[in-house]
């Protein structure tokens, strides 16, 4: 078994939400998989068996099962663990939407995974139950359009996000993750002290780190794309498309980023990919 269906929230809900991504899958060797940073927060409800990290992005913090699971920003891999079956629902949040959805900064979960119900409290484990019960992929899609959509209230966010860090981080996206804090700083009328004190308590990462995080993730959905259709880039070019100086730096941010190297990280991924040669040279 292999579903991987997609889907796109409710039109009031792409402004917080990204997408939802359900899983289920069966019949596989035991594995592992990391949970690589990305710009957004990670909510994760799970069906048929709990969710298992054997490494959280804090080292600090115990190995857990979740039944559902909210993760902050984050620079290190969380790592996770099945013995060949899993199932579930993904959804990417939006940082700056954090107060509005969550009740609360993304700042406050920087580099930490907790139970969902912690944060959502008791409806959010009683939708999880009904995820659990229902019968079809879009029967699941509706219910957290209906439950997210009920969180959307004017007084759920507060004041909300400090226009100046809402400018500086699509400033930032626009860029590749690759405008300078100075240039973001003077954009929105902050000193660079101020903006990057700000911006680390609205997201949990500092400006810097923000870029870093997105040049990351486009590398690494574009060199997952490439693989899933059999055809990988040459890192060097992939390096120049996402805005690194060359191959090495690309190499040395993917294992700073994810842990190990980008050839590890394929194979772990798409265990039916060969790696063609100099594609995979990473200096």
């Amino acid at each position: 078994m292999d579903e991987r269906p997609l889907a796109v929230p409710a039109p009031p809900l792409r402004p917080y939400v990204s997408g939802y991504a359900g899983y289920r899958q069966a019949g596989l060797p035991p594995g592992r998989h990391r949970g690589l940073p990305s710009p957004r927060l990670t909510l994760i409800f799970t069906l048929d068996e709990p969710l298992t990290l054997a490494g959280h992005p804090d080292p600090a913090q115990a190995p857990g099962t979740y039944g559902a699971l909210l993760g902050g920003l984050h620079t290190r891999p969380a790592l996770i663990t099945h013995e060949g079956r899993q199932s579930g629902i993904q959804l990417g949040l939006h940082p700056l939407g954090a107060r509005t959805l969550l009740g609360l900064p993304a700042g406050e979960l920087a580099d930490i995974d907790l139970p969902a119900e912690a944060v959502l409290g008791r409806q959010g484990a009683e939708v999880g139950e009904r995820l659990r019960a229902a019968h079809s992929w879009p029967e699941r899609f509706a219910l957290l359009d209906a439950y997210l959509l009920g969180r959307l209230t004017p007084e759920a966010g507060g004041s909300g996000p400090a226009p100046e860090v809402v400018r500086a981080w699509r400033l930032l996206a626009w860029s590749g993750g690759a405008a300078p804090v100075a240039t973001l700083a003077a954009e929105v009328g902050w000193s660079t002290r101020h903006l990057t004190a700000r911006f680390r308590q609205e997201t949990g990462l500092t400006p810097k780190t923000a870029g870093r995080v997105l040049r990351f993730d486009r590398a690494r959905r574009l060199l997952g794309a490439a693989a899933g259709r059999g055809t990988p880039p040459l890192l060097a070019d992939l390096a120049i498309r996402c805005g690194y100086f060359d191959q090495a730096h690309l190499a040395r941010e993917f294992r700073a980023l994810a842990g190990c190297p980008p050839s590890q990280w394929l194979a772990e991924e798409f265990r039916n990919v060969q790696a063609p040669g100099e594609a995979f040279e990473e200096g």
